[in-house]
């Protein structure tokens, strides 16, 4: 939920194709939840084409591996841009800052934020186009580490970072190292376009399994952690440091979305000590997972605490599943993916059309949504509840 006193910020996304999949879209529906207009540009693309996406992590191996992301669907046309309607830029890693750093428009693009002194943020290998651009030199940097030689060589003061969380600020530039670091790099570029947070001091569980969706457990989640709350991440038979892997759910012409594997998501607590009292509100991830954990009587005793106890429960896609087994849909409105339509009708709730796949609707404590694309106004509207704002 956001306040505009002080005028709508608007801000540009610098977007190529094999982009990290969470450092596209994890600040690109955080910052629409939180109230601003972000537009999504491409060079050489429209509004409406897709870039495809690499999900990029730490595996084992002596570097990064990568698989197929989501596509991230544009909604502006690159060579309609006009630097001086946005007030911040923002650059995501993986692999397309490698070819974005060779085009002479994006630099030219890149130069005329800085040169007006408008807030730059970029994150990864993001960097290498700072570079390029020669807009780092004096200036304290950090980036994925193999991005230093570069950006030392360009003139930067190179931070390294401690973990791959880091994020450091220097005048009009705010540099991240991974993705990891989102929260306080969103954060940072809150403050920069002049927001402020109110009512943060909410603590908020998730309930994850193996398998579910990538986007709509990372977006929320780093989202609420952006907004300074404290986040929780649990799963049955799981302790902290545990992982789930996580399933990239699109549409790409099928008659069904496709599935290609995530990112493994790290939890930060143990079910087994989860106590209801200690949060504020609950949110419940689709995917694959929610398919076997309403099958789980520790997962419906605690969605049940939380629904008597009329905290917020906030669900989306398929985790609807695990609400209808619960029987907390009762008497209630609600959306979800249109395959869980039948669960919903069956455990006695009012459905509501997903008409478009981005509406999400609130009942009483109850936030429903039908799919990923509608993460900013889930996200917004579970904010609400929550009596959280990020104030302009």
């Amino acid at each position: 939920m956001a306040n505009s006193k002080g005028g709508k910020r608007s801000v540009l996304l610098l977007c190529g194709d094999y982009m990290e999949d969470y450092e596209a879209m994890v600040p690109f529906q955080a910052l629409l939840a939180f109230g601003v207009s972000v537009d999504a540009a491409c060079p050489g693309k429209k509004s409406g084409d897709v870039c495809p996406t690499a999900v990029h992590q730490s595996t084992g191996h002596q570097t990064y591996s990568e698989t197929r992301g989501h596509n991230f669907a544009l909604n502006a046309t690159f060579d309609e841009i006009d630097p001086s309607k946005y007030d911040g830029l923002v650059i995501p890693g993986g692999r397309a800052p490698e070819y974005l750093a060779m085009n002479d428009s994006v630099i030219d693009l890149v130069r005329k934020f800085s040169n007006s002194g408008k807030t730059i943020a970029s994150i990864c290998h993001g960097q290498l186009i700072l570079a390029a651009a020669d807009v780092v030199k004096g200036r304290k940097c950090t980036a994925y580490p193999p991005v230093k030689p570069v950006l030392i060589a360009a003139g930067a003061s190179w931070i390294e970072p401690e973990t791959m969380a880091a994020c450091v600020v220097d005048g009009n530039i705010i540099t991240g190292a991974t993705y990891e670091g989102h929260p306080e790099f969103i954060r940072l570029f809150l403050k920069a376009l002049g927001g402020t947070i109110t009512g943060s001091d909410k603590r908020i569980l998730f309930l994850c399994g193996d398998y579910m969706e990538d986007y709509e457990v990372a977006v929320p989640f780093q989202s609420l952690q952006a907004l300074e709350c404290h986040v929780d991440a649990v799963c049955p038979k799981k302790k902290a440091g545990d992982s789930c892997p996580t399933a990239v759910h699109d549409f790409e012409g099928d008659q069904t979305y496709s599935e290609k594997p995530g990112h493994n998501f790290t939890l930060t607590a143990n079910f087994e000590s989860v106590d209801v009292s200690g949060y504020d509100a609950l949110v419940v991830p689709g995917g694959r997972a929610p398919e076997y954990l309403a099958l789980n009587e520790n997962v419906i005793a605690l969605v049940k605490d939380f629904m008597e106890a009329k905290k917020p429960v906030a669900s989306i896609c398929h985790g609807q599943q695990i609400l209808a087994a619960a029987g907390v849909l009762k008497g209630k409105k609600c959306t979800a993916y249109p395959a869980v339509k039948l669960n919903v009708l069956l455990a006695g709730a009012s459905w509501l059309e997903p008409d478009p796949i981005d509406c999400c609707f609130t009942d009483g404590n109850l936030v429903s949504g039908a799919a990923w694309p509608g993460h900013p106004e889930f996200i917004s509207q579970l904010m609400a509840l929550l009596g959280i704002q990020v104030l302009f």
